[in-house]
């Protein structure tokens, strides 16, 4: 099997993000890991972060390197390093470090074009200071830089339940404008094409209706006249998919026994559920790229910076997801 390298984007420089890197790196799931982890960010923001939280990782520069796979391994910290003015008092985010993360996802971009690379890890970015309204989010924006702008779906994976949001982050009196017959029936067909790709699996869907209770005394109904028609449809094909079924209930234990993932109409929807479910051993996946996006499931959390209080298990899961995807 040809060894493929493992690419982290570290993301907004300041999150606690490598803090978690750090941590997961001593962890025996980690450590066992063959193929090479390379992360891309600042050396200067690496190094204070380890100074600070006193590891002692050595760190093996291959910013000017062609990247011989065959002499990487995982003994040291593989670093691609992106120049970035660190300062004394950098204490918040901004929109000052859009130019460095921009750069840092470039290069990784060109590295799985040119290498065939087939999964992408990027830590936290502030949607709010990094894409200043011209994306919804992160995955929309992946999308327009890899030219797969309308293929992209969202899933929140773990191998026991994953979630896919019909729609990402828009505010709620928009959703209803954006859910739509053809775009449930192509959301469905890449989920299930994931599955039946990297797992073998004939996966079994569930889809949520979009009002309260699958009932609305409105003379227009998106259940009646949009989900259900496009869950007829996918049922004709021979996918394993019910509903519309209501939010409120589809989420019970006896219910989750049934099925691998639950289709919502919208972020929250969904997205409060699987967290409340499983916490940190989750991982957000964007399918629809030339490439598989994972991200741990976790913000910027800026206040937690320097604590050593994060939590790495999300980084732990989106690492172990990329070996088995190599």
């Amino acid at each position: 099997m040809t060894t493929k390298p493992i690419l982290i984007v570290a993301g907004e420089p300041y999150s606690v993000f490598i803090e978690i890197y750090l941590k997961s790196l001593c962890k025996k799931k980690i450590k066992c890991i063959k193929d090479p982890i390379i992360l891309i960010c600042s050396k200067s923001l690496l190094v204070k972060q380890m100074n600070k939280l006193k590891y002692k990782y050595k760190i093996r520069d291959v910013s000017k390197s062609n990247l011989d796979l065959k002499k990487l391994n995982n003994k040291k910290i593989n670093l691609i390093d992106i120049d970035f003015k660190l300062k004394k008092t950098f204490d918040k985010i901004s929109s000052k470090s859009k130019p460095y993360i921009e750069n840092c996802i470039n290069i990784a971009l060109s590295l799985i074009k040119k290498n065939n690379i087939k999964t992408l890890i990027n830590g936290p970015i502030s949607k709010k200071h990094f894409l200043k309204k011209k994306f919804p989010g992160m995955t929309e924006y992946f999308a327009q830089k890899t030219n797969s702008k309308g293929e992209e779906v969202m899933l929140i994976f773990n191998k026991d339940l994953a979630v896919c949001p019909l729609t990402t982050h828009l505010p709620l009196k928009r959703i209803f404008k954006k859910i739509t017959k053809d775009k449930i029936i192509k959301h469905v067909n890449t989920v299930h094409n994931f599955y039946r790709y990297y797992f073998k699996k004939k996966v079994k869907i569930a889809i949520t209706g979009l009002n309260p209770h699958c009932e609305t005394t409105d003379k227009f109904s998106e259940d009646e006249k949009i989900i259900k028609p496009a869950v007829k449809k996918l049922k004709s094909k021979g996918i394993k998919i019910q509903g519309p079924y209501a939010a409120d209930t589809i989420f019970l234990k006896k219910n989750l026994e049934n099925f691998d993932v639950i289709f919502g109409m919208y972020h929250d929807q969904v997205l409060t559920p699987i967290k409340t479910l499983y916490g940190f051993n989750a991982i957000n996946v964007t399918l629809g790229l030339p490439f598989l996006r994972i991200t741990p499931d976790h913000g910027t959390n800026n206040p937690m910076i320097g604590k050593n209080l994060s939590n790495p298990n999300s980084l732990i899961e989106a690492i172990n997801f990329a070996k088995k995807i190599n």
